[in-house]
């Protein structure tokens, strides 16, 4: 419709939707679409920049825009204690919503008069049985008994005029029956609307009463009255239910959809103003409605489901009906309603696109000369030049920056983040250091207050950043019987763990015990026990990495849970074993046989010594027992137990000096004043990580051989997202100056570093505000609501926005908020992320982050400022600053819903093998592991994997997310081919790909 609105709820309830339920075989019953005719790519030559517009509410649909296109006017079921449609207004420029109806019975097609200052909508609100309409569905709802969902052709309704400025409302209709579908002429002074009414007042047939009382859309025709209700007049007299019908923006026609008798099909029409001149335009013998002018008036568009019925689709057709309609969207489930802004330049429509079966409201940019080209219509004329700038185009050295948030502004932070001279912003470095007094330079000049330590913009935190050897290393072994030692160099045939004890350790004896596993039994899993029937208190305990190579993946699987080095050491020491040794072992494929010295600054270290030896060290500590590691190894990797054994005649003393490097990183914090808030107001903090890898120092670095030592520039991570919070702080700032910006509460700016060390920095605030307020476990009394950006600089059509599940209102506020930026969403509910807004999720803040998903650069010196796309970055920003202006000029602080931690979060997985893949972050509501893309030369590239591919079993094992997928990687067996199996296209397709080696 229009009033066929009610294909807003989804494309799989729609068969009783429009079609009396006797009649919905027949239009179920068309045939689907080959395979040839549906051509998804081709959604793009008219659709750019595709956008979710609405998220509240269980659905929403019907979107008109105002004259001036500012305002879009739509229906939504968004209102608790209402289970119907009610009527909103969205303001386009600032994204409010206001709600227009007044919030009782239902409501229906909406309109905003040419003048912009009313609002004309249908509506049964003066039922006095509304109310109790509302109860009865809410409790059907709730116990189950909802009937499917079908259009209510209700005699309650009339058409109202909401006046804007002062709230009244006028009712325009009063006779008995359905009044609805109305909208304005261009001058304001028409109104036509969609009327069963004279089915009430004229004597009908005892066949005709019957129908009416089955079929009240039968009898539905057009009217036409002026803008006051009077001069009633009707425009159609046809059987089949005309309705839907809009103007031309001329005035001069109006468009509609009639149905046939049975209701089984429909077809557009268009006639003169006043009735005269009706004209089919339409022949394609399906259920074709909703047309909408383009305003050109040279082209509708318009809603069929030719393709099936659980799949409606817009299409072109020319004001003549001279040419076969053309395919607009190519996407599966419901696509209809459209509505063209007033310059004809953007497209709203509903569409369960979204996710789920409900539609929600949908904007792109419209292709109005490709549409012509498609419909061999001539050129209206060339599209106006636009304004904006080239994104890469440098900007001038320290050039001043403006209140306005721009790409300009942002490619200068990120330049100067990425100088060589910071050498990649390692926590706690030099380069850190003048990141973070980059930030603090730029809030002070902002006029924006110090919120760090003792008065100032930082605040510091002691970490250990690492790990070295000491010079006192020492190991050697003693053969008793010859009475000759053997030294070992440091470094070349054995180094110690990170996480080891340090000190002398006396000579004793030696053991090998395996792989070194204790593991009880698992689901269809025996017990494993690398220690039946030994003693090795007191004793070096020789033992093999990893799992035994040539078990099944579910076996491997298994064992894996117990067989990081920490876990082994563990069961040693509590078994009263003198130290630990690790040895590779020849099955393993590792690339270096020696551990690396790597510090976890998550975790401590061990009561245990532990060392890491090559396997030709091993094979010296295992020569008087007769024995070979080659062979060991060997009968090992059956699955099958060997019995542990000691080494006769020989003794191994050590000195082991681990040398723990403490530094001091620090965060950036200021803040902007409420002037008028309560002390104990909770502060709003919005947030971005300043720090990276610097030369890929640690364990995240994921350059490849020939960049190992480069600087790690993190373009993207994080001088993007530092990028945004500085623009978001001189906006608010200024606005505040000028006395725009009515605070309710305090806004904290923070640039965290040792993000990338485990979220030191933010933890720390967060720690120093939980101990301030006396409560750890939740510090929402002192912070309402934190906002973060993590890796905003590289879209790709879709912006990841997590943690909407941590507060009711983030869906209304990305509706309200996006709607004058235009950006396409990806809403996640998860919470648990691996960035800065985890530590404030855990203590009982909503958070909300924003991030444009990973890509081959991450982590790698790649990652550098000219592949940023700068315009995106700031329109993110944007939205995240509108966001912001929200929270804080509001009363009441966001709602904290408190969400469940996904399965083996937090379990640390030891991904020994490396396939290559990107995980796509936005995709993870899906059953699956979505990729965007793979490494260049990768085992995954290698075996055919692509960017787009939906892995859903590795292995064997099923994948559901990202969480099934990583402890999947823990049953692969390096150089092993496995089966990969995604869905491509659609289909499911089975690849093999070899696994290479992280060590």
């Amino acid at each position: 419709m229009r009033t066929i609105h009610r294909f807003a709820v989804s494309a799989i309830s729609l068969v009783v939707a429009i079609i009396p339920p006797a009649l919905g075989q027949h239009a179920a019953a068309q045939s689907a679409p080959s395979a040839s005719e549906a051509d998804p790519a081709a959604e793009v030559r008219l659709l750019g920049g595709v956008r979710q517009l609405t998220f509240e509410g269980r659905r929403a649909g019907e979107g008109y825009f105002s004259a001036d296109g500012r305002q879009l006017v739509f229906q939504s079921e968004r209102d608790a204690d209402n289970p119907f449609f009610q009527i909103f207004l969205m303001d386009l420029e600032t994204g409010d919503v206001q709600r227009i109806s007044p919030g009782r019975g239902k409501t229906t097609c909406a309109w905003v008069h040419p003048g912009g200052r009313k609002v004309l909508y249908a509506s049964t609100h003066d039922d006095p049985a509304a109310l109790d309409k509302q109860k009865q569905e809410l409790e059907a709802r709730a116990a189950g008994t909802q009937q499917r969902y079908s259009w209510d052709y209700d005699p309650w309704y009339d058409i109202y005029e909401h006046d804007l400025a002062s709230g009244q409302e006028r009712n325009l209709t009063r006779a008995k029956g359905y009044d609805a579908e109305g909208s304005w002429s261009p001058d304001g002074a028409q109104i036509c609307f969609a009327s069963n009414r004279h089915a009430y007042s004229e004597k009908l047939s005892d066949a005709d009463a019957k129908k009416l009382e089955l079929d009240p859309s039968y009898f539905v025709e057009l009217y036409m009255m002026d803008a006051d209700g009077s001069n009633v007049r009707r425009l159609t007299d046809a059987p089949g239910y005309d309705g839907g019908p809009f103007f031309s923006s001329d005035g001069r026609k109006i468009c509609w959809r009639r149905f046939s008798e049975d209701g089984a099909q429909a077809e557009v029409f268009t006639m003169n103003a006043d009735g005269s001149g009706a004209r089919q335009i339409t022949h394609m013998g399906a259920m074709s409605w909703a047309p909408y002018f383009h305003p050109s008036g040279d082209y509708l568009i318009f809603t069929t489901n030719r393709h099936g019925f659980d799949n409606f689709e817009l299409y072109l057709v020319d004001a003549e009906g001279k040419h076969n309609p053309v395919r607009a969207t190519h996407t599966p489930g419901f696509d209809g309603l459209p509505a063209f802004s007033p310059d004809g330049k953007r497209l709203a429509w509903t569409s369960s696109r979204g996710g789920g079966k409900q539609g929600q409201l949908f904007i792109a940019d419209w292709n109005d000369a490709e549409a012509r080209r498609l419909l061999g219509l001539g050129v209206q004329g060339p599209a106006a030049a636009g304004d904006e700038t080239r994104a890469g185009a440098p900007a001038p050295a320290e050039a001043p920056t403006t209140p306005e948030i721009t790409a300009a502004d942002a490619r200068q932070h990120v330049a100067y983040l990425c100088r060589e001279e910071l050498e990649g912003r390692l926590t706690g470095s030099e380069g850190e250091k003048l990141a973070t007094q980059y930030v603090a330079d730029r809030f002070r000049k902002l006029g924006l207050l110090p919120a760090g330590d003792d008065g100032t913009y930082f605040q510091a935190f002691e970490f250990t950043s690492g790990v070295a050897v000491g010079e006192k290393n020492q190991l050697a072994l003693r053969d008793v019987d010859a009475g000759t030692t053997a030294d070992f160099k440091i470094n070349e045939d054995w180094r110690p763990l990170a996480f080891s004890q340090t000190g002398d350790v006396a000579e004793s004896d030696v053991a090998f015990a395996g792989y070194g596993i204790v593991a009880p039994a698992g689901e269809n899993q025996p017990e494993y026990d690398s220690f039946v029937h030994m003693n090795i208190k007191d004793k070096w305990v020789l033992v093999l990495r990893f799992v035994p190579e040539g078990v099944t993946p579910e076996r491997r699987q298994h064992l894996n849970r117990f067989s990081t080095l920490r876990y082994k050491a563990m069961v040693l020491r509590d078994k009263g074993a003198r130290g630990m040794i690790v040895a590779s072992g020849p099955t393993s494929g590792v690339k270096e046989q020696l551990v690396k010295l790597s510090f976890d600054a998550a975790l401590a270290g061990t009561s245990l010594p532990s060392i890491s030896v090559t396997d030709e060290t091993a094979e010296k500590l295992l020569a008087r027992s007769g024995k070979s590691l080659k062979d060991l190894a060997a009968e090992l990797d059956k699955g099958e137990l060997v019995m542990g054994f000691d080494v006769p005649g020989v003794k191994l003393a050590a000195t082991i000096d681990i040398q723990k490097v403490k530094r001091t990183g620090r965060n950036a914090l200021a803040r902007l004043p409420a002037r008028n808030a309560a002390p104990d107001t909770p502060v709003l903090v919005i947030g971005a990580h300043v720090d990276h890898l610097g030369r890929g120092e640690g364990t995240n670095s994921l350059a490849r051989d020939d960049e190992k030592g480069a600087i790690h520039y993190g373009a993207d991570d994080n001088a993007s997202g530092v990028a945004g919070l500085l623009e978001i702080a001189e906006n608010l700032a200024d606005m505040a100056a000028q006395e725009k910006l009515a605070l309710r509460r305090d806004v904290i700016f923070a640039a965290w570093s040792g993000e990338e060390l485990g979220l030191l920095g933010s933890q720390h605030f967060v720690d120093q505000v939980g101990s301030r307020i006396g409560n750890v476990t939740n510090i929402s009394a002192a912070v309402a609501a934190y906002l973060n950006m993590d890796m905003i600089g590289r879209q790709n059509g879709k912006v990841i926005l997590n943690g909407v599940g941590s507060s009711s209102i983030w869906k209304s506020e990305i509706e309200k908020r996006n709607a004058p930026i235009g950006l396409a969403f990806s809403a996640q509910d998860d919470s648990y992320l691996p960035t800065d807004s985890t530590a404030f999720y855990l203590k009982g803040v909503p958070v909300l982050s924003a991030f444009t998903g990973s890509h081959a650069e991450y982590h790698t010196p790649r990652d550098t400022p000219e592949k940023l796309d700068y315009e995106g970055l700031t329109k993110i920003a944007r939205f995240i600053g509108l966001v912001a202006r929200s929270l804080a000029t509001q009363d009441a602080a966001p709602d904290y819903v408190a969400m469940a931690k996904p399965e083996n979060m937090g379990q640390r997985a030891g991904l020994r093998a490396y396939l290559g893949t990107i995980p796509d972050y936005g995709e993870s509501d899906v059953k699956g592991l979505k990729l965007s893309g793979v490494s260049v030369g990768g085992p995954a590239e290698q075996g055919g994997l692509r960017g787009g591919d939906l892995i859903v079993e590795l292995a064997g094992k099923k994948i559901e997310n990202i969480y099934d997928y990583t402890y999947a990687i823990e049953a692969l067996k390096i150089g092993q081919p496995v089966t990969v199996v995604v869905i491509r296209d659609g289909q499911r397709v089975e690849l093999s790909v070899t696994p290479g080696s992280r060590e």
